[in-house]
């Protein structure tokens, strides 16, 4: 593989206020060293606000807001964690909707933390086998997914993570899924 084995890959990163700051810089970080380019998409423009825990930390830019992103133009998905950022995400149509598109089309999905909570509100989780912040593991039991404790579980088109600790383990599966020729077969289009 080399340097830059996601070049021209176009990444979706789907976030509003109170996402865990280090759950959307890191990842987003590592896609665009691989040579991927990211957008963030919010319901809002302007920027949203990043959480270290519990204290308010930067600010992040909007690149688009949902009621301009085409799910379309976008080869894969991450959705950082965040308590606040994926209870806010979770009810907005829009943001189901683009992920539903996405998994209709088999795109890969990466989450992280609480943001599994968007894809039990899309429905998508039926079924799965995933990981997420230990809190919310009945959410996603009761929305008919496997959850299970790993740092990184991969099922099909999703790659999900506990927590923050779990960034180099998550990276790396993300970045393992977002290559493969599936993904590599929507950039191409």
């Amino acid at each position: 593989m080399t340097d830059k084995q996601l070049n021209g890959l176009r990444v979706a990163i789907l976030a509003t206020d109170g996402f865990e700051e280090v759950e959307l810089l890191e990842p987003r970080k590592a896609l665009e060293a691989a040579g991927a380019k990211t957008t963030v998409i919010a319901p809002k423009n302007g920027k949203i606000q990043g959480m270290k825990h519990d204290e308010k930390s930067d600010k992040v830019p909007v690149d688009a807001t949902f009621d301009s992103a085409n799910p379309a133009d976008f080869d894969a998905v991450l959705l950082p964690g965040g308590a606040l950022n994926a209870d806010a995400l979770r009810v907005v149509r829009l943001a189901q909707q683009f992920v539903q598109e996405a998994n209709n089309a088999h795109k890969p999905i990466a989450f992280i933390c609480h943001a599994p909570w968007l894809l039990v509100s899309a429905g998508l989780t039926r079924g799965r086998t995933l990981t997420s912040y230990h809190t919310i593991q009945d959410d996603l039991r009761n929305a008919g997914a496997k959850w299970v404790d790993k740092e990184v579980v991969r099922d099909g088109n999703f790659v999900s993570s506990r927590q923050p600790t779990d960034i180099l383990a998550f990276n790396r599966e993300m970045i393992s899924l977002f290559s493969e020729p599936k993904a590599r077969a929507h950039s191409a289009s």
